[in-house]
């Protein structure tokens, strides 16, 4: 079969194909060769990656030109063998994405032949990681560099600086379990200091506590004058409160993204005690003006902070505990123009008062939510959200696709019912989402 459904034009199967899973686009693939070539246009897999790991020997020759038709440019490696890393290379050298899953020495010495390497990520070290300007062909290339999991040699923050400063054009670095057990505050300063066109800055917390004064002398983080980008996101997961003082904003006031994973919910369940001191999420939320996207997963009770959260906020992730009505009405008090909704009442799940959203959050263009003890009728004036195009359901059961299509045609099939989650980057850290 050379061309079926003959008068579709090629343009009318491509849209259909963009549609698919990448399961469904292969058995097109293999029912004839029209639909092979078709499903190997480039333009179907832009910034999807492809996972290998030689478990079963070499690629043939077929295998790597089929990548280089789809114009594959990432890849993640699971593989630690010199010889794959150098047949990799070779057979890909347009790749500017690698995600180093099992890392080593001798797979370590191969990123140079990379030569247009931007993006790279190395987890999973089972020896200490040698990094400085020799590791990459062109270190000022490199813009995203992602470790977790990763040992470095017994120098400290010192020689880990040293080693960060040959990339001196990073606007992304992720830097989860990698054996720096110096305070945190003098990591994200020193991290600040030598990368000055840094925009996301991911931190794993090291469980130990410092005394440390807040922060003083000249205001940090204008570097290089006021005309100076300034630090734009920050992350950091493992989190335990008085991880950092109190005015750490001061370094970032330009932040425009916050996300603070908490080891685990603080609760008060004390009745009737006295109020605690104000909670320092307050202050770090008070400095800053500019702040657009908030993630809070675990931590304080919502009460606590939630007066100071920026009315500049339009994306909002909260996975708190035991979220009352009175906490989602004062957080629509704060934040009257919310566009974007992640609320999942960690660890109960009672359905967070999901009747009352559309009241509360009438300008919501995406929401994600749990449907469990939420009655249908609750659940179903989610349609009246005129705005809501995207949601996603974060749990599943029996009745779970008859409640979203009863939804969908409330909403005039205007309204994107998922309840897979949106695909993820490859190169992403999977260590924010275990502890979400």
């Amino acid at each position: 079969m050379e061309k079926p459904a003959e008068g579709l034009p090629p343009e009318i199967w491509m849209h259909v194909l963009r549609h698919l899973s990448p399961t469904d686009r292969f058995s097109f693939r293999a029912s004839c060769k029209y639909f092979k070539h078709l499903v190997d246009q480039g333009c179907l897999w832009r910034d999807w990656s492809v996972v290998l790991d030689f478990q079963r020997g070499a690629y043939n020759s077929r295998f790597w030109a089929t990548l280089r038709r789809r114009r594959v440019t990432g890849v993640v490696m699971r593989g630690t063998k010199a010889k794959d890393w150098k047949q990799l290379a070779l057979s890909l050298p347009s790749l500017t994405t690698v995600v180093m899953d099992q890392s080593s020495h001798a797979s370590l010495d191969c990123i140079k032949d990379f030569t247009n390497l931007k993006r790279l990520a190395i987890r999973s070290s089972s020896t200490n990681i040698l990094l400085d300007a020799s590791t990459v062909h062109r270190p000022q290339q490199l813009t995203e560099l992602s470790m977790c999991d990763v040992k470095f040699p017994p120098a400290g923050l010192g020689g880990f600086i040293s080693a960060l400063s040959h990339f001196t054009n990073l606007t992304s670095l992720v830097c989860h379990q990698i054996g720096i057990f110096e305070e945190t505050i003098s990591v994200i300063q020193s991290i600040l200091n030598c990368l000055p066109e840094l925009k996301h800055l991911s931190l794993s917390i090291v469980q130990r506590l410092f005394a440390f004064s807040n922060i003083s002398g000249p205001k940090p983080g204008l570097r290089g004058g006021a005309d100076t980008p300034v630090l734009s996101s920050l992350e950091l997961i493992h989190f335990i409160d008085h991880s950092l003082p109190e005015d750490v904003m001061r370094l970032m006031p330009g932040l425009q993204t916050l996300a603070v994973f908490y080891t685990c919910s603080n609760r008060q369940t004390t009745q009737g005690s006295p109020s605690p001191d104000p909670h320092p999420m307050n202050t770090w939320l008070s400095n800053l003006p500019q702040l657009s996207t908030l993630v809070i997963s675990k931590g304080p009770p919502l009460k606590k902070y939630v007066t100071s959260i920026p009315a500049t906020v339009t994306d909002l992730t909260l996975c708190a505990a035991e979220l009352s009505l009175e906490d989602m009405a004062a957080v629509a008090v704060q934040v009257p123009n919310l566009l974007h909704l992640h609320i999942d009442p960690w660890p109960l799940h009672r359905g967070a008062h999901t009747a009352q959203i559309p009241h509360l959050f009438p300008k919501l263009q995406s929401l994600k939510l749990r449907h469990e003890h939420v009655p249908e009728k609750d659940f179903l004036r989610l349609h009246r959200l005129q705005d809501l195009g995207y949601l996603e359901i974060l749990d599943n059961g029996p009745q779970l696709s008859k409640l979203a299509g009863k939804l969908h045609a409330l909403a005039e099939n205007r309204l994107h019912v998922t309840t897979s989650p949106r695909r993820r980057d490859a190169f992403s850290c999977y260590c924010a989402g275990e502890v979400h």
